[in-house]
């Protein structure tokens, strides 16, 4: 087998190597592949542990800039982009997060969600002007994902956007790369090979989503955006969250169902206000509460 050479130098990132274990993959028994493929999923979740102490630094430095009410940034190309976006766009419904103060970057735009877009994460210049189009500043944190922590595309918008004074945190599965040096924050989470050489939507894609679920969610939580473990800024969009609301209210209050719907209808919907109407605020009481407490429902009830 040809000798690795560092992702560091010429050769390819460590999540582009071969690994000759799986050699005979397609003569395998369906039962062992399967098998094979769950461990290495597992491994990759189990990859991210190391990254934990790099994770608690990035929540920490972001936190005060999103207090100020700096903007999240997601930068990705092809299935590393996706993931970044999927968790991006799901802070909305989940935990009311502003869509004003959330940028999508996808290298190739709109039309890489559905498929490649040639010559797209090559693209420099494409991520610089991206980046300065949405004027990103010194209160906006910027999240650039990459597998092999090379991508051109996502390593230059990290570098325009650290140079406008952004907070920039890179995600990558290879060690020593362009993208942890760039940004002001790395976080390595080391993959590995592949079962499929080169298949980084595989073991890479899986300690991603990972990785940045958890980054996300800890700062909606340390936000506020959460009290006693339930989503107390998720947005009502169906029927289905109409009635997971009216049971977080009962829930949160020990009130009845119809009390929790008229207290939802007195706060337009506000999961958090109707809390408050519970207790005794009315709406336009909860919603003062709730502006000099920045939003934390904890400070408001800390008696509670």
């Amino acid at each position: 087998m040809t000798q690795q050479v560092p992702s560091s130098l010429t050769g390819p990132a460590k999540t582009e190597t071969y690994d000759s274990r799986y050699e005979a993959l397609d003569l395998w028994p369906t039962g062992t592949l399967l098998d094979v493929l769950l461990e290495s999923q597992l491994g990759a979740v189990a990859s991210v542990k190391a990254a934990l102490p790099d994770m608690e630094e990035a929540i920490t430095a972001a936190l005060p800039r999103l207090q100020r009410g700096g903007r999240l940034f997601y930068v990705g190309a092809g299935t590393s982009g996706r993931i970044g976006l999927q968790d991006g766009v799901e802070l909305i419904p989940t935990y009311g997060w502003p869509e004003d103060r959330l940028v999508l970057l996808l290298a190739g735009g709109d039309a890489a969600l559905f498929q490649p877009v040639e010559g797209a994460e090559d693209d420099e210049e494409a991520a610089r002007a991206a980046i300065t189009t949405h004027k990103a500043g010194p209160d906006d944190v910027v999240i650039g994902v990459a597998a092999s922590g090379g991508t051109p595309y996502t390593c230059a918008a990290l570098t325009c956007a650290r140079a406008a004074g952004s907070l920039t945190i890179g995600l990558s599965c290879s060690p020593e790369t362009r993208l942890l040096r760039e940004a002001e924050l790395g976080l390595l989470i080391e993959t590995g090979p592949e079962v499929v050489a080169g298949s980084t939507r595989m073991k890479a894609g899986t300690a991603q989503k990972v990785a940045l679920n958890m980054l996300s969610t800890a700062l909606m939580i340390r936000l506020g955006h959460t009290w006693r473990g339930q989503m107390v800024d998720m947005k009502i969009v169906n029927a289905k969250l109409v009635r997971r609301a009216h049971r977080m209210v009962q829930q949160l209050t020990d009130c009845t169902e119809a009390e929790a719907k008229e207290a939802l209808e007195k706060a337009g919907g506000s999961i958090k206000l109707a809390v408050l109407v519970c207790f005794g605020f009315s709406p336009e009481e909860g919603r003062a509460v709730l502006e000099q407490n920045a939003g934390h429902l904890r400070s408001v009830l800390k008696n509670r």
